[in-house]
């Protein structure tokens, strides 16, 4: 079995973070998403508009999704990739280059990003809605 692993915060959720969810699954045959715990954001000073067990809810739901774990530390993915056997590691472009030191032990694969959403698209258009 082929396990592919992404990582995130999938933070509310549009359709980019599922073409990346059925691109990074075409790439084997089990996928693993990692995504960053409630605390782990908190250091990142990033704030999640949903609770980590309801982005974990949300994401098990997906039929892509195989597997959900916490995301802790910058540091956990050579750990991670290991103990879970991982032969692919998969992240959105805007990342190239970043985590290619994991090719000693995995593939790494940059994923071109869904032109016209993201997050951050989201959350500027929700302000401009709400003060507009």
């Amino acid at each position: 079995m082929k396990k592919v692993i992404t990582y995130g915060t999938f933070d509310l959720l549009h359709w980019g973070h599922i073409n990346l969810l059925k691109r990074a699954k075409a790439l084997g045959d089990y996928l693993i998403v990692a995504i960053s715990s409630d605390e782990f954001n908190a250091l990142k000073d990033k704030k999640a508009y949903h609770s980590f067990e309801n982005r974990k809810a949300i994401l098990e739901s997906i039929r892509y999704v195989d597997e959900v774990i916490p995301e802790d530390t910058w540091e956990q993915k050579r750990e991670d990739i290991i103990r879970e056997g991982v032969d692919v590691f998969v992240m959105g472009d805007d990342w190239k280059g970043k985590f290619d030191d994991l090719s000693d032990i995995c593939e790494v694969v940059y994923l071109p990003r869904t032109i016209g959403i993201s997050t951050s698209k989201i959350k500027k258009d929700l302000l401009k809605v709400n003060n507009g």
